[in-house]
């Protein structure tokens, strides 16, 4: 998996960086067909008071781009949010790839059964 960090507004420290590499291996543990991520990191000078953290992730997969942003106080909890809200999305996909359970047409029971009962 490729990963770009990058900041606006801020620099990226290595403590930083660590702390989305962490928080990504549980995305990876979930679904290991991620074949590349670009994490944003920026800070919005609203006013003085009013500073907010923002957080997103492009997330390349196999068949499609996931994109999630989040925006806290903390930069540190505008990531958990991130990444809280990454791993559903994704869990959400791999139960998307993986629900086999409809049934075939020609196992239905309106056909099979009718054509049984004959």
């Amino acid at each position: 998996m490729n990963l770009t960090i990058s900041g606006h507004h801020l620099d990226v420290t290595p403590a930083i960086r660590e702390y989305v590499q962490n928080k990504l291996e549980r995305i990876t543990r979930h679904f290991d067909q991620v074949i590349d991520s670009h994490v944003i990191l920026a800070i919005d000078n609203l006013t003085e008071k009013d500073k907010r953290q923002k957080a997103e992730i492009n997330l390349r997969v196999s068949g499609k781009t996931v994109h999630v942003e989040s925006v806290a106080q903390d930069l540190y909890a505008a990531i958990d949010l991130l990444m809280d809200r990454l791993d559903r999305q994704v869990m959400k996909y791999k139960t998307m790839l993986k629900d086999h359970s409809r049934e075939a047409l020609k196992r239905l029971p309106e056909g099979g059964e009718a054509a049984a009962a004959i």
